[in-house]
C-alpha cells in the first residue's frame, strides 16, 4: 500500500541528488548542522536541575525560576511555526548564521546576567536561535541526501531530538556539582562560537528561495495559539497544582486561536500564501507520523521530568544521581539510532515501529510498579526500555513522513514536526506532573513533592496513552516516491540538464531549483 497524495504530490519521479565530488562537503554541512542542533537543543532541559540553586542565588520563587524553562518552550512554540516561511524567503546560510548568532548572543548574555530579568531575556534569545535550527536541519537533509540514505542520516538527527533533552539534566547536574549556575552557559560558549565560526566559513545555500508574502494575521494568531497551548500546559504541569484555573484559561485561548489559525491557513493555501501549509497532512504517511511522534514526545519529556523527581523525592537520591539515571537511556538512543536508520533504508519502517510501540508501552506499564523501595538500577532499566522504544519510533516515522512530502512542502513539514514536538513535550510534562501531584499529598491534596503513588498513577496514564501508538504504527507503510510540481519541477529538470558548473551541493542550485527526491 502506498501513501495517499494530494494533487500537489503527483508527477514524475524527480532526479536524485548527485553523489559525486561534492559528497564530502555535503556531509560536512550536515554534520555541522547536527552538532549545532545538538548544542542548542541541549539547553532546553539544562535549567531544570539548577532551579534550587537559582532560587537561592537570585532570591526568586520556584514559580519565577520555572519561567526560565517555560519561556524557552514558549519561544520555541511561537517561532517554529514561522520557520517554514523563513526558509522559503531566506537562504540556508542566512538562516544558519541567524540561528547560531541568536543562540551565541543569548548564551553570552546569560553568563553575565546580573539578575533574573536579564537571565530570562537571555533564555528567550537562546530559544529564538534554537527554534530555527531544527527545521533548518531537516529541510537541508531532505534536499541533500538521496532517498536510499535518508534513514541513516535521520537516525543521527534522532540523536539530537531524543538524546540532547535527556542529557540536559545529567550535564547540568555534573556542572552544578563543581561550579555555580553560570557555568552552565560558560561551558556552552566555546561550542556555540566554534559552530558559528565554522558555519560562517563552510555553510552554503541549498534549496529554493522565492518571494513569499508574510501573512501578518497568521503570525498574530499563531502567537496566542501555540504560545497559549504551551503556556497553559506549563501552568497545569507546575508542581503543587496551584495554577489549574489560569492554565485551563490559557489552554482555552490557545485552542480557539489555533482553530482560527488553521482556518486561515486553509484559505491562504488556495493562493500558496499560507504561513504553515497544512497540505502536508494530505500525505497519509506524514499524518500518521505526526500522530505517533506526538505521543512518543509526550512520553519522552514526561519521563525525563518525572523520573528525576521520583528518584529525588521518593528514593532520596542526590540531584546528580537522578540526572545520571537518565544518561544510559540517552546513550542507548545515541547508539541505536544509526543502526535503526540503516535498517529503515533497507526494509522500511514496519519492522521497526511496530516493536517500538510495543516496547514503549510495555516499559511505561513496568514503571507503574515503582515504589518507595525500588532499586535505582531497576529505575534505570525501565528508562532504558522507554528509550529503546522511542529510538525505534522516532527515526523511521520522521524519515517516512518527511519522504512522503514534495520538496515545496518540505520546509513546512519540518516546521510542523518541530512545533508538534514542542507542544507534545509540554503536554507530556503537564500530564505526568499534574497527575503525580494530584495523588501526592495526604488524601490526594497536591503538594510540591511527588510520592510513589503519584508516580505510579502518572505512568499508568502515560502507558494507556502509549497504547494508541500500536494501532497507528500498524497502518504505517513505506512512503512512495513523490516529485516536485510546477516551478519546483521545472527547476529540478533544469538542474538535471545543467548540473555541471551550476550547482553548489550534490546538484542543488545556489538559489533556485531545489534538488529533491522521494523515498
Amino acid at each position: 500500500m502506498t501513501s495517499s497524495r494530494s494533487p500537489e504530490t503527483a508527477g514524475t519521479p524527480a532526479p536524485q541528488p548527485v553523489e559525486g565530488p561534492d559528497q564530502a562537503r555535503n556531509m560536512l554541512v550536515i554534520r555541522l548542522l547536527l552538532v549545532s542542533a545538538f548544542v542548542v537543543i541541549l539547553n532546553e532541559t539544562l535549567m531544570g536541575v539548577a532551579i534550587p540553586e537559582l532560587m537561592e542565588d537570585l532570591r526568586i520563587t520556584a514559580s519565577a525560576a520555572q519561567w526560565l524553562t517555560t519561556a524557552f518552550m514558549l519561544t520555541l512554540a511561537v517561532v517554529i511555526p514561522i520557520t517554514g516561511f523563513l526558509m522559503l524567503r531566506f537562504s540556508t546560510r542566512r538562516m544558519f548564521l541567524a540561528a547560531m548568532s541568536l543562540f551565541t548572543i543569548g548564551t553570552a548574555i546569560a553568563t553575565v546576567a546580573p539578575g533574573f530579568e536579564v537571565l530570562l531575556i537571555a533564555r528567550i534569545v537562546q530559544a529564538s536561535g534554537t527554534a530555527i535550527m531544527m527545521p533548518l536541519l531537516f529541510t537541508t537533509v531532505f534536499a541533500l541526501v538521496p532517498a536510499h540514505m535518508r534513514g541513516r542520516v535521520v537516525g543521527n538527527i534522532s540523536i539530537v531530538i531524543s538524546v540532547a533533552p535527556a542529557l540536559g539534566p545529567t550535564v547540568s547536574g555534573a556542572i552544578l556539582s563543581i561550579a555555580d549556575w553560570r557555568w552552565l552557559f560558560i561551558t556552552m560558549m566555546p561550542f556555540a562560537i566554534g559552530a558559528l565560526a565554522l558555519g560562517a566559513a563552510r555553510i552554503v545555500n541549498v534549496g529554493e528561495q522565492r518571494p513569499v508574502r508574510l501573512d501578518v494575521l497568521s503570525v498574530v494568531l499563531s502567537i496566542p495559539g501555540f504560545g497559549g497551548l504551551v503556556y497553559g500546559l506549563s501552568l497545569l504541569g507546575e508542581r503543587g497544582g496551584g495554577q489549574f484555573l489560569p492554565g485551563l484559561l490559557a489552554l482555552g485561548v490557545g485552542i480557539v486561536a489555533i482553530g482560527l489559525f488553521a482556518w486561515r491557513q486553509v484559505v491562504l493555501q488556495r493562493t500558496d500564501g499560507a504561513l504553515l501549509d497544512l497540505r502536508t497532512f494530505a500525505s497519509r504517511e506524514f499524518a500518521l507520523a505526526i500522530a505517533a511522534v506526538s505521543i512518543a514526545s509526550m512520553a519522552l519529556f514526561g519521563a525525563i521530568i518525572l523520573i528525576p523527581l521520583y528518584v529525588q523525592d521518593v528514593l532520596g537520591a542526590e540531584a546528580v544521581i537522578s540526572g545520571l539515571l537518565i544518561l544510559p537511556g540517552g546513550l542507548l538512543m545515541a547508539f541505536a539510532a544509526p543502526f535503526i536508520g540503516r535498517r529503515y533504508d533497507r526494509v522500511g519502517p514496519r519492522s521497526l515501529v511496530i516493536p517500538g510501540a510495543i516496547v514503549l508501552s510495555a516499559s511505561l506499564w513496568s514503571m507503574t510498579m515503582f515504589a518507595e523501595t525500588t532499586p535505582l538500577w531497576l529505575v534505570a532499566v525501565g528508562n532504558l526500555g522507554t528509550s529503546l522504544g522511542l529510538a525505534l519510533l522516532f527515526t523511521p516515522l520522521i524519515t517516512n513522513g518527511m519522504s512522503s512530502l514534495t520538496p515545496q512542502l518540505s520546509s513546512y513539514g519540518s516546521a510542523i514536526i518541530g512545533t508538534v514536538q514542542q507542544v507534545s513535550g509540554a503536554a507530556g510534562i503537564a500530564l505526568f506532573i499534574s497527575v503525580s501531584s494530584a495523588f501526592a499529598g495526604p488524601g490526594g491534596a497536591a503538594t510540591d513533592s511527588v510520592t510513589a503513588e503519584g508516580v505510579r498513577a502518572a505512568f499508568a496514564v502515560g502507558a494507556v496513552i502509549a497504547l494508541v501508538t500500536i494501532p497507528l504504527v500498524l497502518m504505517v507503510r513505506r512512503a512512495s516516491a513523490v516529485a516536485p510540481t510546477g516551478h519546483a519541477a521545472h527547476s529540478a529538470a533544469s538542474t538535471a540538464e545543467n548540473s555541471a558548473g551550476s550547482t553548489t551541493l550534490s546538484g542543488a542550485p545556489t538559489k533556485k531549483g531545489a534538488t529533491s527526491s522521494g523515498s
